[in-house]
């Protein structure tokens, strides 16, 4: 830590902050895990301090495989209940379940040729809410 390094209001209030603004803030990530643990934690944020969080990444990084994409992807119901278990992360159901399925679109991503294969799969399921919809909501008048 460089005492004499300016820092922003909120980055002076504790040692993880003071770390966090000078080693990450403002910094780009490359890579899908870099990118992968920053949207997971910050999803876990969600109602909570960031710093409550900068605490626990330890414990996440061990609990999540080190934000290994594949890993947490082939994550199943007994890795949710061993999280629900874990006091050394935030024991959400839906924040939990919520990473690993987005692991797995990740590597539907990757695996689909990228973008271009993950926008088709959204936009067959698109199709297929609409035909959903039209069978609730049309009329009988030959439209739906």
């Amino acid at each position: 830590m460089n005492a004499d390094l300016p820092r922003c209001g909120w980055a002076t209030s504790a040692p993880e902050y003071v770390a966090y603004h000078d080693e990450e803030w403002g910094r780009p990530l490359h890579g899908d895990k870099p990118l992968f643990e920053r949207m997971s934690l910050e999803a876990f944020q969600s109602g909570l301090s960031w710093l409550i969080i900068l605490r626990k990444r330890a414990a996440f990084r061990a609990a999540f495989a080190a934000f290994d994409v594949a890993s947490v992807a082939a994550f199943d119901e007994r890795d949710v209940e061993r999280l629900l278990a874990d006091a050394g992360i935030v024991r959400n159901r839906a924040k939990i379940e919520a990473t690993i399925s987005n692991a797995r679109t990740v590597v539907d991503i990757a695996i689909s040729g990228r973008l271009q294969g993950f926008r088709d799969r959204l936009a067959a399921r698109r199709r297929n809410a609409l035909r959903l919809f039209s069978r609730f909501f049309f009329s009988s008048d030959g439209r739906g």
